[in-house]
């Protein structure tokens, strides 16, 4: 007779960030195998494409569909977000404010759909864009300003005794922005999503169990569509904060405030 214990596989709340190789491909030390971020990245993204396209396409129509309000009281969003921040010469990254703002929203958009994946819930994703965005806009200040930029890390009025100290803490506060981008959406995408996980699971066990704690259940299922509410509203807020904390340092880089 076998007295062992048998325990039930419980998977983990985390297990919903695993990546999977959809496609495996290597070249040479590299490994760019198709993912099933990949995957995700490429769905919201192509989603995102042809509703613009059909919305606009012959110039769109006079009546607009509800397509075609959508992309573009979108556009108008943005336009007006990079007018406030940045001013008039920031209409010339208009285009890539937009592409930024499009191309969170519908990464954390699509993670919202049972059985999906958030690619923006990986640090990979996440500091890919705040890196990029901290290096093209620090090129896009010492192209307008030259080396003049750098007097951005020495306040204004500030003892010359004390330059070397504010150089270095400058510097140092400058190039954090480049980790809180990053961080910021990946925490909170990651953060809402494992919530979410463990309060279903939690009510899909009590359900399981039968009896009362079966109608038990019914109060973490109503906190769970909640909290998919709530992080439709997260997804969305943090597509806007991102983008404009993009605005906001893209015009320190111009104007040097």
């Amino acid at each position: 007779m076998n007295n062992s214990i048998f325990v039930p596989l419980i998977s983990s709340p985390l297990d919903q960030f695993a990546i999977n190789c959809l496609i495996p491909f290597r070249l040479g030390p590299f490994d760019i195998s198709f993912t099933n971020s990949s995957l995700f990245l490429l769905a919201g993204t192509g989603l995102v494409s042809i509703l613009i396209w059909f919305a606009t396409v012959k110039g769109g129509r006079l009546v607009p569909s509800i397509w075609q309000s959508i992309v573009e009281m979108t556009y108008d969003f943005i336009y007006d977000m990079v007018q406030n921040q940045v001013g008039p010469k920031g209409r010339p990254y208009f285009p890539f404010i937009f592409a930024i703002f499009v191309f969170i929203l519908s990464a954390n958009l699509i993670g919202m759909i049972p059985y999906s994946f958030t690619s923006t819930s990986h640090m990979v994703v996440t500091f890919g864009l705040s890196i990029s965005i901290f290096v093209g806009v620090t090129l896009i200040g010492i192209m307008t300003h030259g080396l003049h930029f750098l007097s951005f890390f020495l306040p204004a009025g500030a003892p010359l005794a004390l330059a070397p100290l504010l150089v270095v803490l400058e510097v140092v506060s400058y190039s954090f922005r480049a980790i809180s981008l990053g961080v910021r959406l990946f925490a909170n995408m990651m953060a809402g999503h494992t919530l979410v996980k463990i309060l279903s699971g939690f009510a899909w066990t009590m359900l399981s169990v039968g009896g009362i704690l079966a109608v038990g259940a019914l109060g973490p299922f109503l906190v769970v569509f909640g909290l998919t509410g709530l992080e439709l509203g997260v997804a969305s807020l943090q597509a806007y904060v991102f983008t404009i904390l993009t605005c906001i340092y893209l015009n320190d880089a111009i104007h040097l405030h």
